[in-house]
């Protein structure tokens, strides 16, 4: 990306919850000079988060862009006048779109904290091409989906490329297992809802998107079969998780020459007990059945809201752990991935650490197009995240 851009990098959605915590992040860690903006639909809101970084300390204060996602062009205006955008406004299949196809355009990088497939899957066969073609990178899934288990897994492809001392030229397996203490955000309640509540959409979405992928990336990566079992070595029973991650990851591994011609991923929540973990399949079950109805759907909209989420000292007690375990050729490795609370602060941090490596680290993105963040930045993203304090570890 040649074009000189007004702004490194804009914050949309500032006034959130996350892109609060996002804002306060770069408020501390963004490099001092940096020509940088916080944007959002309301201009006095948005002065409030300026005062609330300058009160906290932040030698390079943003400048205030005032867009909305109902106003086409000021989104084209941030795009063009930006390097690179993030955006915490969702749901992003709702609200997320216009600016994703405005990046495209403009030859903008442009990354996000959506965990909605069906998003996700229209942004591939719409956007890919464009965006290819102009230079940009658009990268979903910078926060908890999915960076722990993108990052996650490459770490553990690096440690069996070493264990074996050579290239992986045959099939590769690894399965990843959650263990977390923390509360979900209101945004990402929001997305599981409407998407629970979108089934022929997301299978639509999911076909267009496979046509696309299979002729951009044909190597062969799939998923483990789904089934629940009792793990020995985990100490846990292994229950699958119906989230973005194990797609985000494949994704990776069909474009990655590094993680073999073969690879299977399986994706795991780690319970200690049976009956626990019946009980969370019957509470997602019964989500899934009531998001159909469109009275209840609207509902249970209504019990936690976009911009919700929990005071400093509770975050400050929530903990994630991912554990990997690789195997090919018979040798077998562990890695974790671990860090404070998903939901909101480590997310934040993940989202700005992509975001700032986009727009100052010479050399990145790797790839341009509709990617994930491995695609994006391949084992920069570990650098980075290690230095910001979340722990990368060969077990």
């Amino acid at each position: 990306m040649s074009v000189t851009r007004k702004y490194s990098l804009t914050l949309f959605g500032a006034t959130g919850f996350t892109g609060g915590l996002c804002a306060d992040y770069l408020g501390q860690h963004i490099p001092v000079g940096t020509q940088w903006a916080i944007a959002g639909r309301n201009e006095q809101k948005l002065q409030d988060v300026c005062d609330r970084l300058k009160d906290g300390g932040c030698q390079t204060l943003p400048s205030i862009v005032v867009a909305d996602v109902s106003d086409a062009d000021s989104l084209e205006s941030m795009a063009a006048d930006s390097k690179v955008v993030i955006t915490t406004v969702g749901p992003y299949v709702q609200y997320g779109e216009a600016l994703a196809r405005s990046c495209a355009a403009k030859g903008t990088h442009y990354c996000d904290l959506t965990g909605e497939p069906e998003f996700v899957n229209n942004m591939i066969s719409r956007y890919h091409d464009l965006a290819k073609s102009q230079g940009a990178a658009l990268v979903n899934c910078c926060g908890f989906d999915s960076i722990p288990h993108d990052a996650g897994v490459l770490l553990t492809v690096r440690a069996l490329e070493k264990a074996l001392g050579k290239p992986l030229s045959s099939r590769v397996d690894v399965e990843g297992v959650v263990t977390a203490n923390g509360t979900f955000s209101g945004g990402t309640w929001q997305s599981a809802i409407t998407a629970f509540g979108r089934p022929k959409q997301n299978k639509l979405a999911m076909q267009q998107a496979k046509k696309a992928l299979d002729n951009l990336f044909p190597k062969k990566a799939r998923a483990l079969p789904m089934r629940t079992f009792h793990d020995k070595e985990f100490g846990r029973w292994l229950c699958p998780m119906p989230t973005i991650d194990p797609y985000i990851v494949i994704r990776s591994a069909r474009a990655i020459d590094s993680y073999g011609p073969d690879f299977h991923y399986g994706h795991y929540a780690g319970i200690k007990s049976l009956p626990k973990m019946l009980g969370g399949i019957a509470g997602i079950g019964g989500l899934l059945l009531a998001s159909q109805v469109g009275f209840i759907r609207n509902k249970l909209l209504t019990f936690k809201q976009s911009g919700d989420g929990p005071a400093k000292e509770q975050r400050a007690r929530s903990w994630f752990k991912v554990t990997f375990r690789g195997r090919s050729e018979g040798t077998q490795v562990m890695t974790r991935v671990s860090g404070g609370d998903p939901g909101y602060d480590e997310t934040a941090k993940m989202l700005a650490e992509t975001a700032m490596a986009l727009a100052f680290d010479k050399g990145y993105p790797k790839q341009t197009g509709v990617i994930t963040p491995i695609m994006a930045l391949e084992d920069r993203m570990i650098e980075r995240l290690q230095t910001a304090g979340m722990t990368f570890e060969v077990l």
